[in-house]
């Protein structure tokens, strides 16, 4: 991870961000996405506060120069409802900071609070995806989700769209402009087959897919399509299975021969030697912008099936297999037998992340729109 300071920076900003759990990160997309962003805006001089659950691992105040809150979040006690009182807390401590700008991380259970967003700032807010399309919710919670995502876009400052379809949404929707920023990823480039036989696989013995366990991801949809194909090598599957859906896969097909759930895994060097090493990398989330999981496994010379859908192809476009079905899953199985005869989808793919989707690049488009919304 590695940013240059910017020595043509015009003014050197107080910078919060909310919305995540915290880093380091120990979860998933957005808090990836606050760790790389204060680094590297830490990096170009400015000031950086990122907010952290209570019950984040992490207790210390600084993290390689970062500024640590840690704020109280009763989602232990309360469930979900937890998350909003969580959000309330960071806002209520961000009145006595004098940010210049914040960066609202998502808008779910933040939105509602748009009462007590702090008037002394400018409101950065990344609109993240579709949530309310998200099958795991309840009807009343997706009208809910329709009502944040209205709150977001009319009282976010500035919008970030981390993808084309749904800065295209937004237009239509609200009439709202926004930037485009995607999210960032590396280059993975010290493979090692020592990690696999840790894990007792061989190179490209295996296939493999990193998901959070929910039905839009369609975990469930790439399971029963590889089944189908009878092929042999074992189908991996990365993420914690503790909650209701998890556990229902666990249950159903975690008996089944070939299907292995190995967990929650979060150190990076041992998913980027899984996903290098794998033979394909199924890729279902199907909800959402630019995930972040999809650029990594790109960044990792995997050799990517993904879910047909308009967020998928605007990053992946030509260079993969897709499915929408568990016919198609079998058959991308049964017919991809040598990953070699795919080098050109990974070479494109990892230029994509070379010239559009590394984190240095994405840094600098966010101090660019934080430089001009702090100015406005």
């Amino acid at each position: 991870m590695f940013f240059c300071s910017s020595k043509s920076m015009k003014r050197s900003l107080k910078i919060g961000i909310l919305g995540t759990r915290g880093i380091p990160n120990r979860y998933g997309g957005f808090e990836q996405c606050a760790e790389y962003l204060a680094l590297g805006l830490v990096a170009k001089g400015h000031r950086v506060w990122v907010y952290n659950s209570k019950h984040h691992e992490y207790k210390d105040s600084e993290w390689n120069g970062v500024n640590i809150i840690h704020c109280a979040d009763p989602e232990n006690v309360l469930g979900t409802a937890g998350q909003f009182l969580y959000d309330l807390n960071c806002l209520n401590d961000a009145h006595k900071r004098n940010f210049d700008v914040l960066l609202q991380l998502g808008y779910t259970s933040n939105s509602l609070w748009h009462m007590r967003w702090p008037k002394s700032c400018k409101h950065i807010v990344n609109m993240d995806g579709l949530e309310w399309k998200r099958s795991k919710y309840s009807k009343p919670v997706q009208w809910f989700l329709r009502h944040a995502e209205k709150w977001a876009a009319k009282h976010g400052d500035v919008l970030i769209a981390d993808s084309i379809g749904i800065q295209e949404y937004l237009k239509e929707k609200y009439n709202k402009e926004s930037h485009f920023i995607a999210y960032g990823s590396d280059i993975f480039e010290s493979p090692s087959e020592a990690v696999l036989q840790s894990y007792g696989y061989d190179a490209y013995s295996y296939h493999m897919l990193i998901a959070r366990m929910e039905p839009e991801n369609n975990i469930e949809l790439i399971i029963k399509g590889y089944l189908q194909s009878g092929d042999k090598k074992p189908l991996l599957i990365i993420g914690k299975t503790e909650n209701t859906f998890g556990t229902y896969l666990l249950n159903t097909y975690g008996s089944q021969s070939g299907i292995t759930f190995l967990g929650g895994i979060y150190d990076l060097a041992i998913i980027n030697n899984l996903r290098y090493y794998s033979h394909l990398y199924f890729h279902g989330h199907s909800v959402g912008g630019t995930n972040p999981s999809l650029l990594e496994a790109m960044g990792s010379s995997a050799l990517i099936a993904a879910h047909n859908n308009v967020f998928n192809k605007a990053v992946l476009g030509t260079d993969a297999f897709y499915f929408s079905n568990e016919d198609e899953i079998a058959a991308i199985i049964k017919t991809q037998t040598d990953k070699q005869a795919s080098q050109t989808f990974i070479r494109h793919n990892l230029e994509k992340i070379r010239t559009q989707y590394n984190w240095a690049r994405i840094v600098n488009m966010y101090e660019a729109v934080m430089l001009e919304a702090a100015s406005l």
